[in-house]
């Protein structure tokens, strides 16, 4: 199974998924786990005014910057990116980035963790839990 986990420096986990510089791509099972760190495309820049999520900044209707035409395509791009993953495992991530990704047969993890090696060793384990669950 692959697994992509947000990053920025391949040991800590992203909070905020559309920032993030990396997927740290890691193929699990039989033994020891190798990584690979894919640089993710359509990052926007640090401290840039736009921003790759979907709550509320005063849009009209409520659309923040992670909805319409022109995040869904690039939500999808992000898709492709890891499309031979089957979890991706993230901090933080807009309704609209979770949905491309799941329209895309790819599970979304929302991790508490904050390092790579623990998220690695909950999945090995069968023990990543998705903190969206406790917020239902």
């Amino acid at each position: 199974m692959k697994v992509a986990i947000v990053t920025d420096d391949g040991r800590t986990v992203s909070q905020h998924f559309g920032r993030a510089a990396y997927y740290l791509v890691v193929e699990l099972g039989g033994g020891e786990a190798a990584g690979e760190l894919r640089p993710r495309h359509t990052r926007h820049a640090a401290g840039a005014s736009h921003h790759d999520h979907d709550h509320d900044h005063g849009h009209q209707h409520g659309q923040g910057h992670g909805a319409g035409p022109e995040a869904a395509a690039r939500h999808a791009a992000m898709a492709r990116q890891i499309g031979d993953c089957q979890i991706l495992v993230a901090g933080g991530m807009g309704r609209g980035a979770v949905q491309a990704m799941e329209a895309a047969g790819i599970k979304v993890v929302l991790t508490e963790l904050s390092e790579v090696s623990e998220v690695l060793r909950a999945l090995a384990a069968g023990e990543l839990s998705d903190r969206r669950e406790r917020m239902h």
